[in-house]
């Protein structure tokens, strides 16, 4: 259940933004958070986010029990420009690509809540020997 976004044109640093808010997530939460989220890695990440979803159906398990477990963005490739600056030097403009690598999990099943019962409690005097 995993899926990956390699050269993705944005800085890492830009998509560990989306990234990090749907990490832990279920699938319904991350999709509803990535959709009306205004980044430009949104739309991205949520494909990707779809992708891992068609990868654990097609191992028969259903995204109702599926959590965002873990995502990671790394650095890529990095494409070198060079545009004019100043009294005609060349400066260089590094465009920084992001690796995106997603896996989902089995969600935890919560435990019913136990009764609060009061213990009772040794006082300070009342040790028996």
């Amino acid at each position: 259940m995993k899926a990956l976004l390699t050269n993705y044109r944005q800085s890492p640093r830009k998509v560990r933004l989306v990234a990090d808010l749907i990490r832990g997530k279920s699938i319904a939460q991350a999709k509803a958070a990535l959709k009306y989220l205004p980044k430009k890695s949104s739309p991205a990440i949520e494909r990707l986010l779809d992708s891992a979803v068609a990868n654990a159906r097609s191992r028969g398990i259903g995204p109702e029990n599926l959590i965002v477990g873990k995502i990671t963005v790394d650095k890529g490739t990095v494409m070198r420009r060079y545009r004019p600056f100043a009294r005609g030097r060349a400066g260089s403009v590094r465009k920084t690509m992001s690796i995106v690598n997603l896996e989902l999990a089995m969600a935890k099943p919560k435990a019913a809540k136990k009764a609060n019962i009061a213990k009772p409690t040794a006082k300070k005097g009342d040790e028996t020997k």
